[in-house]
C-alpha cells in the first residue's frame, strides 16, 4: 500500500508539506524564496543599433523586428526612444528590460522636470546614470539584458557612447551593437571616422542606410523596415518606419542557390 498521502491522485503540495513527507532537510523552500528568479536569458530580442556623428549632430537607426527565438514575431517595435530634448537611446537585447528602461528614464525625467531648476539633462548625464544602474544591476547577478547606444546634442557638443549589461562603457564616433558591430561597424569606420566635421545630414542618412541594407542581406533576426533619429541642436526627431530598397538578383550567381544543381 502506498502510504504517502500525496502520491494518492490529487496535486502535491510541495509549499507547506501538510503531511510532512518530506525529512526537514529536504523539504522545499517557502513559496517567498522560491519566486526570486533571475534571467538566464533574453527571450524577445532586437538586434543592431547604428549610430554615427556628423556635423551638425549624432543620427542612429534600427530596424522595428523584435524576434522571438528564431521567430520574427513583433515586427512594429520601436528601438529608438527619445529622453528629453537633447538625447536618444537605441537598444538591442531584451525588449522587456528595455521597456522598464524607458519607464525608469521617463520618470527621470518628470523629476528633473518637476524641480524647474532651470537644468536639464543632456546625453552625458543620461549615459552616466545608464552605466551606473547596468553596472549595479550586474553587480546584483540581475541584469539588464540590453546594449545601449546613448546619441545627443547640447552645448553646441555631439555626444554618443555605449553601456552594455556588464556596465561596459565607450564612446566614439561610430558605434554598433549586436551584429552590426561586426558587419557594419567596419562600414562605417570607413565613412565616417575623420570626416564628421565636415559630414552632412543627407550623407549620414545615406551611409545608414547602407550599412541597414547589408545587415538585412546578412543578418537573419533583422528585417527591411527601420527608423532613422536624428538629433541636433532643434532637437530629436525620430522618423516613420521605412522600408529599404533592396534586391535580391545578386543570389543567383551565388553556388547552392535556389534551384542550382551545378
Amino acid at each position: 500500500m502506498d502510504h504517502f498521502p500525496t502520491n494518492w491522485g490529487r496535486p502535491r503540495n510541495d509549499t507547506i508539506d501538510p503531511y510532512g513527507t518530506y525529512p526537514i532537510h529536504q523539504r522545499p523552500k517557502d513559496a517567498f524564496s522560491t519566486g526570486i528568479q533571475r534571467t538566464q536569458h533574453p527571450i524577445v530580442t532586437g538586434t543592431s543599433v547604428l549610430a554615427i556623428k556628423f556635423k551638425d549632430g549624432v543620427m542612429m537607426a534600427a530596424d522595428n523586428l523584435a524576434s522571438y527565438g528564431s521567430l520574427a514575431r513583433f515586427r512594429d517595435i520601436q528601438r529608438l526612444h527619445p529622453v528629453g530634448d537633447n538625447t536618444v537611446i537605441g537598444a538591442g537585447g531584451d525588449m522587456s528590460d528595455f521597456q522598464y528602461l524607458q519607464s525608469i528614464l521617463d520618470e527621470l525625467m518628470v523629476d528633473e522636470f518637476c524641480a524647474s531648476d532651470g537644468h536639464t539633462l543632456g546625453p552625458a548625464e543620461v549615459h552616466n546614470y545608464l552605466s551606473e544602474l547596468m553596472y549595479a544591476r550586474r553587480s546584483k547577478m540581475d541584469p539588464l539584458w540590453n546594449s545601449l547606444l546613448v546619441g545627443g546634442f547640447k552645448d553646441g557638443k555631439r555626444f554618443l557612447a555605449y553601456v552594455d549589461l556588464l556596465g561596459t562603457t565607450y564612446a566614439s564616433s561610430t558605434l554598433a551593437t549586436g551584429y552590426g558591430a561586426y558587419i557594419a561597424q567596419p562600414l562605417l569606420r570607413r565613412a565616417v571616422e575623420g570626416n564628421e566635421d565636415t559630414l552632412t545630414k543627407e550623407e549620414a542618412r545615406k551611409i545608414l542606410e547602407q550599412s541597414m541594407q547589408v545587415l538585412f542581406y546578412r543578418d537573419a533576426r533583422s528585417i527591411d523596415q527601420f527608423q532613422i533619429a536624428t538629433v541636433t541642436a532643434a532637437g530629436v526627431h525620430i522618423s516613420e518606419a521605412r522600408k529599404l530598397e533592396t534586391s535580391w538578383s545578386f543570389a543567383e550567381g551565388i553556388r547552392g542557390y535556389g534551384a542550382q544543381t551545378q
